[in-house]
């Protein structure tokens, strides 16, 4: 596996660590659970790092040298591509011949990696897209900035070279034809899953909000995740804002945990969201948290009525799906994979837009402790049918099919050399 702009052993919600950091560490232990060897070629970011880490038996994390440690922007990391793609070659060359069966690139820029790579030890290259320029760019939040030229063409070149793509969802796969021209046939659908294990009811929300040092009685929606334009962070501010002011009398019920730290256009102006919070006069409802560990952030979720995504774009959504897992509803935007991930009206709503005023008007239903009860059971029920376990076995009827189709044209053209 190629992980380019972010380490599989990186916290995620901060930087460029998120839902493919996870995606990548859960598939990656589950495939190995299966009997298939795993390495995960990922840039290095800081100095002294050992070049190769086991994250469990059966998955290596193998760090690269590919330009300074800090300071890069992942916009800046093209044009260290190719020293990343030598540090691969280097450690390929240390290995017997065959050593690789196949490739999978997570993200347009190993795309590039994966593709020469697959190309140079004649495996098939399964290509993840995980977000897509021409949908971001189709659906900015306001004042964010539109991915660049650059990576719309990168990711067209990396369909066309694909054996197989992998898409979170039947919408992604449709978007990867209509926008990319990508061959139905070579594109497959694999939901991404939650790890059960640590995302679940627990001992349920009141004891989550002892452990937390929370109120029992609070009115609690949550955000969890990058705090980015693209998230909509600002969309929950400003719900909350409409709904004190509809009903002044749940001021002093609301509290608002902000569960993440600033990434991608958000780095620009890190204190965004606190000023926006202290302008709109909630600024004392408004609680940031860093990113936490995934045992912690479990505890957010059972701690909290519901979980707010009023995202402009969701390839597939795994934060609802860990909320819901949790047993805990979740208020999102209809976009991208959150249809379905979130069961409309049953583990919670999906809102077409990003006006604050409907999602005020959705939150003002959990005011009924009931209401997240009743809601939070089916979407326990809902998240069982994601686990990590039929995901890497998704996955892996990809990899095979990827393979025979590489043997059966490679034996098609012996044939024909052969007359």
């Amino acid at each position: 596996m190629f992980s380019v702009h972010t380490s599989p052993l990186d916290q995620p919600g901060t930087g460029d660590a998120g839902g493919m950091n996870v995606y990548i560490v859960e598939l990656s232990r589950q495939l190995a659970a299966l009997g298939i060897e795993v390495e995960v070629f990922t840039r290095a970011t800081a100095g002294g790092l050992a070049p190769t880490v086991e994250l469990v038996p059966g998955v290596r994390v193998r760090h690269v040298e590919a330009g300074p440690y800090e300071g890069l922007s992942k916009e800046e990391l093209p044009a260290q591509l190719c020293a990343f793609t030598h540090g691969v070659m280097q450690t390929w060359a240390e290995q017997p011949p065959g050593y690789f069966d196949l490739v999978h690139s997570h993200y347009w820029l190993s795309g590039h990696v994966g593709w020469l790579a697959a190309e140079r030890w004649g495996v098939p290259l399964v290509h993840t897209m995980h977000t897509m320029a021409k949908v971001k760019n189709a659906a900015l939040a306001t004042g964010d900035t539109p991915e660049p030229a650059a990576r719309v063409i990168g990711e067209t070149q990396i369909v066309q070279a694909a054996d197989r793509l992998i898409a979170n969802t039947a919408g992604e796969a449709a978007e990867l034809v209509g926008h990319y021209d990508a061959d139905p046939l070579r594109t497959a659908v694999v939901h991404p899953g939650v790890n059960l294990a640590t995302f679940c009811p627990g001992d349920g929300r009141a004891a989550a909000r002892e452990r937390l040092g929370l109120p029992a009685d609070a009115l609690i929606p949550l955000f969890a995740g990058r705090i980015q334009p693209l998230k909509g962070p600002d969309i929950l501010l400003q719900a909350v804002r409409e709904l004190v002011d509809a009903e002044p009398a749940l001021r002093r019920r609301l509290l608002v945990p902000v569960v993440g730290g600033p990434s991608g256009t958000g780095l620009a102006r890190p204190e965004r969201m606190r000023k926006l919070a202290a302008r709109l006069g909630i600024g004392d409802l408004v609680h940031f948290r860093p990113p936490v560990s995934q045992p912690e952030l479990a505890d957010w979720y059972r701690a909290a009525d519901v979980l707010v995504m009023p995202s402009y774009s969701e390839s597939f959504g795994l934060v609802a799906v860990e909320a819901q897992a949790c047993g805990t509803p979740v208020v999102a935007a209809a976009v991208g994979g959150l249809p379905v991930v979130v069961r409309d009206g049953a583990t919670g709503y999906l809102i077409d837009g990003h006006d604050p005023v409907e999602y005020a008007a959705a939150l003002r239903r959990f005011a009924e402790p009931a209401h997240a009860g009743r809601l939070g059971a089916e979407a326990a029920r809902h998240a069982r049918r994601f686990g990590w376990e039929a995901t890497a076995a998704g996955t892996l009827e990809v990899y095979r099919a990827a393979v025979e189709a590489r043997r059966f044209r490679a034996g098609r053209g012996l044939r024909s050399a052969h007359g």
